[in-house]
């Protein structure tokens, strides 16, 4: 019961899907249960992969054998996941990176993340990124829709376990009075991370056993580029980690996974 309660709170905190009425009384809220959730966070991933993967994969059935399907498949799979995700990742990349393309110091930089306006940097940002994402599922749909799905699943787990890393890592930057991070930065436990990887290993478990022949290596290789580089910015401007460094940390390793995938079939 309690692993389910955190795992509710997880879902609760990063998707759009209501927890209320009895349920909601029935899982309640504290701080230490919102820290016990970050273990579930890959779990999220879960959640939003199979949706993603799932709408690829029937709009690919149900569209004509065209690369312009893929398209619109790899298009309306990622708008499903911001619906259901409420672009709370992606808020977080945009923040981020007006906040490290026009800040000048490190108190410059928090001050800019947390404008709520959206500045140049973050829209391409988000434009770059998210054109990004659809083309390379393009490319893999080209090669075999079946490996796209199962890269749109496992990089949505993958991507959310990452971030983990950084609050483990790095101290809590910024507003801690308003920012509905913070109580994720007091206590991240080893056991939570191996929660988390639990996680990501049964979602890799289950890809391989529906598609044996696939080998993944790379595209961890290159999500965990992706998080290094995060972590060096994070570390290096701000000495610390903040909400949207999180958030902009899932959704460069979600893409850098799916380059991944896409470089492991030339």
């Amino acid at each position: 019961m309690h692993l389910i309660k955190n795992f509710l709170t997880a879902v609760q905190f990063f998707t759009r899907i209501p927890i209320t009425g009895a349920l909601g009384d029935w899982v309640g809220y504290s701080a230490q249960q919102l820290r016990d959730s970050a273990a579930h966070f890959p779990g999220v991933g879960w959640l939003v992969g199979l949706v993603a993967a799932g709408t690829f994969a029937v709009l690919s059935e149900l569209l004509p054998d065209t690369t312009a399907a893929g398209v619109v498949a790899a298009l309306l799979s990622t708008v499903v996941t911001v619906l259901l995700t409420g672009g709370f990742h992606e808020d977080g990349l945009s923040d981020w990176a007006d906040g490290m393309g026009g800040g000048t110091s490190r108190e410059h930089i928090l001050s800019i993340m947390k404008d709520s306006r959206v500045g140049a940097f973050g829209v391409l940002a988000l434009v770059l990124v998210l054109m990004s994402k659809v083309a390379l599922l393009v490319v893999v749909a080209d090669l075999d829709v079946a490996l796209a799905c199962a890269a749109l699943f496992l990089g949505h787990v993958c991507s959310r376990a990452f971030p983990l890393l950084l609050i483990r890592l790095l101290p809590h930057v910024g507003d801690a009075t308003a920012s509905k991070s913070k109580p994720l930065a007091d206590q991240i436990t080893w056991v939570n991370l191996v929660w988390a990887l639990v996680w990501v290993l049964l979602a890799f478990g289950l890809v391989q056993w529906i598609l044996p022949e696939a080998s993944w290596w790379t595209a961890v290789l290159a999500s965990a580029l992706a998080w290094w580089f995060m972590w060096r910015q994070l570390e290096q401007k701000l000495q610390g980690f903040t909400g949207d460094g999180l958030g902009a940390t899932q959704q460069v390793c979600e893409l850098a996974f799916y380059l991944g995938v896409a470089v492991s079939c030339a």
